[in-house]
């Protein structure tokens, strides 16, 4: 399908900027009245994530949230579109990547933008749990690209019951957006999605002696060298290039079958050009490609509304408005 036309009113007049649209949200926003019940899933290699449920007897239905680079089920658009969709009869299942969920995993190995087994099983035990009518996958920033990289990879052998896949701000092409965390402007962020993976990886280190070189910690100067040096290797990817070959979801969404929005802002400051392929919109009849020109990164707030733009957009498009 063509780029469709943003219905996004834009954010409040105080967000006046990508930057504001971006960070106001991530730091002041609350989202009351939901209360998760966590269970935990042993996966197949003996690991572990966390699982959090909003959940009745009565729903047939299923959405499946992926929070971003460092996030967890706590961050404000997982929590938001949590009860959005929950207020709508779905069923919620907010999974936290590995290490995400307060306690580092036990394997020699992290999430990563372009690891889809972990969704795969996660999905898999719910459909296990209880049999959905309708399952939709919605992702944000990194969970995006997780969520559509899995359903391109799958393509006519994803499970039946899924339905629709949205994501919103996701980084589609990794090489690409790695480059723009090295521009002075979004050094704010840079700083802060690298204290806190420093972090994870010296505690990684600590727990596998010799299997990271931590001196090169010293040697990081772009963000290709973090990967290059650490996301690569505890990850089992041959180096940063090759992760992020095979990590971007661009190089997957051809084999979309299943109608699947992506919204991402054109002023999004982690986000370039290439992460919004109208080439691929043209192309492909699945694929519904929506960019509205302000927003931020995750941001998409809206004046004297609870619930983000991006969040009601998920569920208008999951009901069927495209």
């Amino acid at each position: 399908m063509p780029v469709i036309a943003s219905a996004y009113p834009g954010p409040p007049r105080f967000q006046y900027n990508a930057h504001l649209q971006t960070i106001i949200p991530s730091l002041t926003r609350r989202i009351p009245g939901v209360i998760y019940q966590r269970e935990r899933l042993t996966l197949e290699d003996g690991d572990f994530v966390d699982l959090d449920w909003l959940r009745t007897s009565a729903n047939r239905r299923l959405v499946v949230l992926t929070h971003g680079l460092e996030g967890d089920s706590s961050r404000h658009y997982i929590v938001g579109s949590a009860r959005l969709f929950h207020e709508q009869q779905f069923d919620v299942l907010a999974w936290n990547c590995r290490s995400c969920s307060g306690e580092m995993n036990r394997a020699f190995r992290l999430y990563n933008h372009g690891e889809i087994g972990d969704i795969h099983e996660v999905i898999t035990h719910a459909l296990a749990l209880k049999q959905y009518d309708d399952v939709v996958l919605v992702g944000y920033s990194m969970g995006g690209n997780i969520s559509l990289k899995y359903a391109g990879v799958h393509g006519a052998n994803l499970p039946l019951a899924i339905r629709n896949v949205i994501a919103i701000s996701a980084p589609v092409d990794l090489k690409a957006s790695a480059s723009l965390l090295d521009r002075p402007s979004n050094r704010f962020y840079r700083n802060r999605f690298m204290k806190k993976l420093l972090v994870k990886i010296t505690r990684k280190a600590a727990l596998f002696p010799g299997r990271l070189n931590m001196a090169r910690l010293a040697q990081v100067r772009v963000w290709k060298d973090f990967d290059e040096w650490f996301s690569a290797p505890v990850n089992s990817y041959r180096d940063a290039d090759d992760f992020y070959e095979q990590g971007s979801a661009i190089n997957f969404m051809q084999n979309l079958t299943v109608p699947t929005l992506l919204l991402n802002a054109q002023n999004d400051p982690l986000l370039s050009p290439e992460c919004s392929p109208v080439w691929l919109a043209d192309q492909l009849p699945n694929f519904f490609l929506e960019t509205p020109q302000l927003g931020g990164h995750v941001g998409f707030m809206m004046p004297r509304s609870l619930f983000s733009y991006a969040e009601r957009r998920a569920l208008a498009f999951a009901m069927g408005k495209r």
